[in-house]
């Protein structure tokens, strides 16, 4: 996940607005004691997160993947007046981590976790979004995107973690693991994709980011 310069990437991070009080407190947390830390959004990515959400400034937004919630925070803090964002997470080990940080970042009232299968829950869930974050299990990647995109309002935005998946999509295709292959693919299908547009961002693991026209 390090592409940059160490130099470049703390002095990118120095001239990037700070996260929020809580959110350092569950950065601390997360990487002291939650397995996989490398899984958080962290600052850089948290701070973009945050400014497409305050520039599309989604009535409804979804979180597949929620982990520490991190980027569920992130993703709130743009939402319209009575807009709402909900998170799902597969499993439900992280709850207390989530409730207690959704609290102390004063967004428990905009953010509705769900637990179980994203396949399963986002069929239930009737709105149309302007905001998607996709971070969850990679081979589903694509399955996700079909799932969603037709809940996905016109002008709205899909963000894709983890689509470098540390530079391994660059090995042959031969070599690539079913993480690997799946994101591979996914960025494929969203270059073939004539309904939208797209940017591919170098920032920490690989950024999609998807406008829906």
């Amino acid at each position: 996940m390090d592409f940059l310069d160490k130099r470049i990437q703390e002095y990118a991070e120095d001239y990037t607005s700070p996260e929020s009080a809580a959110l350092k407190e569950l950065d601390d947390e997360t990487n002291a004691g939650v397995p996989m830390p490398r899984m958080l959004s962290g600052h850089m990515q948290g701070r973009i997160l945050a400014m497409i959400s305050k520039i599309v400034k989604p009535k409804y937004a979804l979180d597949i993947g929620t982990y520490t919630g991190y980027s569920a925070i992130c993703l709130s803090e743009g939402l319209a007046e009575g807009g709402k964002l909900f998170t799902i997470d597969i499993n439900d080990t992280l709850d207390p981590i989530n409730k207690k940080y959704f609290v102390k970042a004063g967004a428990s009232d905009k953010i509705e976790k769900h637990i179980g299968n994203a396949m399963d829950i986002v069929p239930k869930l009737d709105y149309k979004f302007d905001l998607v974050f996709i971070d969850a299990d990679k081979p589903n990647y694509a399955n996700y995107y079909d799932l969603i995109f037709d809940r996905v309002n016109t002008g709205g935005i899909i963000v894709a973690d983890n689509v470098l998946w540390s530079g391994r999509v660059l090995d042959e295709e031969k070599d690539m693991d079913e993480d690997t292959q799946a994101l591979n693919s996914f960025n494929k299908k969203i270059m073939n994709d004539e309904r939208v547009e797209n940017v591919l961002l170098p920032v920490r693991d690989g950024l999609m980011i998807i406008r829906k026209q």
